[in-house]
C-alpha cells in the first residue's frame, strides 16, 4: 500500500470510530485536523504541517555592505536576512504582500510586542466588509491573533507604517505573496528573531 493510500485509510478509520462515538468529537477532529487560512482556503495543518527546507532558518553565506544587525528581505526571494557581518547572515522563509500590496524602502523597528493585540486599519476593515468579512475593531493577543507570537512595528520618520513583521500560526502561507504589506514568520522564527534586534534596528525591504 502506498503512502496516499494508507493516510487516506487512517483518515477514514480515525473518522468512523470518532463518528462512532458522537458527532461532536467527530467535528471537532476534523476542526484539528484542517484549520482555515484567510488566503488558501482550507489546508491541512497539525503536527506534520512544516516548512520547506529553504524557508526554515538556517545561517548562510550572505555579502552585503550593510552594517550587522541589519535587517535585509528580499521580497521576492521571500527571505529575510540577519546581518551578522563576516559574509555571514542568519536566513528566515516569510510571506510578503499579495499582488497590489507589495512595497520597497528603509525602515526601522519602532517598537516590538510579545503576543500582540490587533487593530486592523480602516481600510482594511472596508475592504474586507465589502466581501462580507466583518473584522473586529480590536483583537486581543493569543493564538488566533493574526499577529502571532511576536510583532515589531516598522517606522518611518518617526511615523507607523502600519507594516509589520509578526509571526503566524500557518506555516503553508510562508514562501507566498499572501498578506497586506506584512511580513509574515511562522511563530517559532519570529520569536527567536524578535531576541535579536533591538528597537531602532534598521529594516531594508527590497
Amino acid at each position: 500500500m502506498n503512502l496516499k493510500r494508507a493516510l487516506a485509510a487512517s483518515l477514514i478509520a480515525g473518522a468512523v470510530s470518532l463518528t462512532a462515538g458522537g458527532s461532536a468529537q467527530a467535528e471537532n477532529f476534523f476542526q484539528k485536523l484542517f484549520q482555515p487560512s484567510d488566503n488558501f482556503g482550507v489546508r491541512a495543518s497539525g503536527p506534520g504541517a512544516s516548512l520547506p527546507a529553504k524557508y526554515q532558518r538556517q545561517r548562510v553565506r550572505y555579502n552585503t555592505s550593510e552594517k550587522p544587525g541589519t535587517i535585509i528581505i528580499h521580497s521576492n526571494e521571500k527571505y529575510l536576512y540577519l546581518v551578522e557581518g563576516n559574509g555571514k547572515a542568519l536566513r528566515y522563509g516569510v510571506g510578503v504582500g499579495r499582488e497590489g500590496f507589495g512595497w520597497q524602502g528603509n525602515v526601522k523597528i519602532g517598537r516590538k510586542a510579545e503576543w500582540p493585540g490587533w487593530t486592523p486599519p480602516a481600510s482594511m476593515r472596508a475592504r474586507e466588509r465589502a466581501k462580507g468579512r466583518i473584522l473586529p475593531a480590536y483583537m486581543e493577543g493569543g493564538p488566533k491573533n493574526p499577529l502571532g507570537a511576536r510583532a515589531m512595528y516598522l517606522y518611518k520618520g518617526g511615523n507607523d507604517t502600519i507594516f509589520r513583521i509578526h509571526g503566524t500560526s500557518e506555516p503553508w502561507t510562508i514562501g507566498h505573496n499572501v498578506s497586506s504589506g506584512c511580513i509574515r514568520m511562522v511563530n517559532a522564527d519570529v520569536s527567536d528573531l524578535y531576541s535579536r534586534v533591538p528597537v531602532g534596528t534598521k529594516v531594508v525591504v527590497r
